[in-house]
């Protein structure tokens, strides 16, 4: 999904040397790989759940939901191999302000792949669905949590953060308990009623808050940095779309919160929730799509000024698909066949973005040429 500026990409060079084959070393895996699980868990769940049916699209998408758990299983391998080996660096990286950010990369992969066992991939995962969901859901949820407080507070004490320097990918660490709060509600049908139910349901809205309100202290920083400075640097351009995320997932969690609510809380209660959804949604959608046109143009910009590929580009993946789970949602609770059509539009941009990245990425793996967080 994201990375920190990288130097201009050597694809385009290497295109023209024979093609030859050279795997990295652990050593060149920083925490921004998690993107590329995030982004493909997303393709497979938002696709599972279009307004649409098309033959096979279960099929892929539960294939592509299964090719995002073995990406999870090899990168956690890897990371922990990473720790092990190049301990000094992996330390070095919680360090530095431009990499810190993305430890929260984790957790969102750990709560994508999930949520997934419990929707794409279902028919794959069997009865071993709920146990996989809840421990990914648990783990997910505590690293999550614990990046949202560890990396704001190295940012305060430890970080040396230069004036002018604000980037979407601050908001990384704190919208991973938004994603906990939309994964919350796909358990508490399976726990018992009463206080199993409320617990959950309410944490979940806890965990919206925490997101949210973060999102609201750190978004106009970023706004401001770019009205004061000017665009992004090129390679680090595609992050202008991490705003997507607290955008869109928000949309997604407070409505799969109020779908839940009937049967978790008082009856009272849940109908102010029920609207609440529609309240908080509708507005924070139309803002999205404000966004989404402003993000655009500056990518735009950015690719006529020869924008090179980097990890960067996955940040065209998970966040827009959280806009695409949003207008599901939405169209759910409205009714409105507009919110239908722009889900499907939204998601035919997520699977040419995520094919797009997927294979560049791919491509740069095998050649060699894709680096850590920091070179």
């Amino acid at each position: 999904m994201v990375t920190v500026a990288q130097p201009r990409s050597r694809l385009s060079a290497s295109s023209r040397r024979p093609f030859a084959v050279r795997l990295p070393s652990v050593r060149e895996l920083g925490p921004n790989w998690y993107a590329a699980v995030m982004g493909t868990a997303i393709v497979g769940t938002a696709g599972d759940a279009l307004p649409v049916r098309v033959p096979g699209l279960h099929t892929v998408c539960a294939a592509v939901w299964a090719l995002s758990a073995v990406l999870l299983t090899v990168l956690l391998a890897a990371r922990a191999a990473h720790w092990a080996r190049h301990g000094d660096q992996a330390r070095a990286h919680l360090l530095d302000p431009a990499v810190a950010p993305f430890y929260g990369c984790l957790s969102m992969a750990l709560l994508a792949v999930g949520a997934g066992a419990l929707t794409a991939g279902r028919g794959l995962t069997g009865h071993a669905a709920l146990p996989m969901a809840a421990a990914l859901f648990a783990v997910g949820t505590a690293v999550g949590l614990v990046a949202a407080v560890a990396v704001p507070y190295l940012m305060v004490v430890r970080h040396k953060v230069a004036p002018g320097s604000a980037s979407p990918v601050w908001l990384l660490p704190v919208v991973a308990p938004m994603v906990s709060a939309s994964f919350g509600p796909l358990l508490v049908p399976h726990l018992p009623a009463g206080q199993g139910r409320e617990a959950l349901l309410l944490a979940s809205y806890a965990m919206f808050g925490v997101s949210l309100l973060a999102t609201l202290l750190i978004l106009p920083v970023v706004f401001a940095r770019l009205v004061h400075h000017g665009p992004l640097p090129l390679a680090l351009t595609p992050a202008l779309f991490l705003v997507l995320g607290p955008l869109g997932q928000s949309t997604t969690a407070v409505n799969k919160l109020a779908d839940m609510a009937p049967d978790a809380i008082e009856a009272s209660y849940a109908h102010g929730l029920g609207a609440l959804a529609v309240v908080y949604g509708v507005p924070v959608m139309g803002f999205a799509l404000l966004w989404l046109a402003l993000a655009g143009a500056m990518v735009v910009r950015a690719a006529r000024a020869g924008l090179p590929f980097t990890m960067s580009w996955w940040a065209f993946t998970f966040p827009v698909g959280t806009c695409v789970t949003g207008a599901q949602t939405l169209a759910r609770h409205t009714g409105l066949v507009a919110y239908e059509w722009l889900a499907i539009v939204l998601y035919v941009f997520l699977a040419m973005a995520w094919a797009v990245a997927g294979t560049l990425t791919v491509r740069g793996v095998l050649r060699g040429e894709l680096l850590a967080a920091r070179r």
